[in-house]
């Protein structure tokens, strides 16, 4: 295929923009806060888990709680009943029954309360650890939320870049004769499609090309297209190429 050099020159900025477009493709679907932001996810999972047993091991204490004060209610109750029939009683058999039994209630009433002390005791350290752990799940969420708001903005960033890239790939692209266009879209359907020979080492494989392979090279025309014979790119020559 015979393309002028201007041309040839042409697929260069080509090739370019669509490295560009790739690039931008690959920061897209790729932000650099991806991974961290996963792993915070799966850091949250696990720190919901523990907050969800620890608010059940103080959910517990408070029912516990709850039952001994209505236990001291109900003692409580029936220790004023108990005085004031006391205190009306006539009969000293229900006195001395009285007097026992306010004295049962009495202990009943100590034991309760010294149940109670030890509870609230238990469930201030329990109210404490859930107070940590909704701590910690809040500093994961800001860190998430964070790197999620900046892992957008590096998304748009990325889109942005990749739009302007089509746009002035398909300005150049439409300078390009049709035919030379299509080789070389079909070529980088598969690899690279073109490279400048930059003082003997091709740029679409990066591969420093043998004496042999210069020496075929200098004969072939500037207006006639040339392969990279290691990855087959259309090789675009220029006074840096080391002929």
């Amino acid at each position: 295929m015979n393309a002028t050099p201007e041309d040839q020159r042409l697929l260069l900025e080509v090739a370019d923009l669509d490295a560009r477009i790739r690039r931008a493709e690959d920061a897209r679907a790729n932000p650099p806060q991806g991974a961290r932001v996963k792993e915070l996810l799966s850091q949250r999972q696990v720190q919901s888990q523990e907050l969800s047993v620890r608010s059940g091991a103080r959910d517990d204490l408070r029912a516990e709680l709850s039952r001994i004060e209505s236990d001291v209610a109900v003692v409580d109750a029936r220790r004023v009943r108990d005085t004031e029939r006391l205190a009306v009683s006539t009969n000293p058999k229900e006195a001395a029954g009285l007097e026992h039994e306010l004295e049962s209630l009495a202990r009943r009433k100590n034991e309760l309360e010294d149940g109670e002390i030890l509870v609230m005791e238990r469930l201030e350290a329990a109210e404490a650890a859930v107070s940590e752990q909704e701590a910690l799940i809040a500093t994961t969420n800001a860190e998430g939320a964070e790197l999620s708001a900046a892992a957008k903005a590096h998304v748009a960033a990325a889109e942005a870049d990749r739009v302007a890239a089509v746009r002035d790939r398909e300005a150049v692209a439409g300078t390009v004769a049709a035919d030379l266009l299509a080789l070389y879209d079909r070529l980088s359907a598969r690899g690279p499609g073109a490279g400048a020979l930059v003082r003997r080492t091709c740029g679409g494989c990066h591969m420093v090309l043998s004496g042999t392979d210069l020496q075929k090279l200098r004969g072939v025309d500037s207006n006639e297209v040339a392969h990279c014979p290691e990855c087959g790119c259309i090789l675009v020559r220029g006074e840096d190429s080391g002929l």
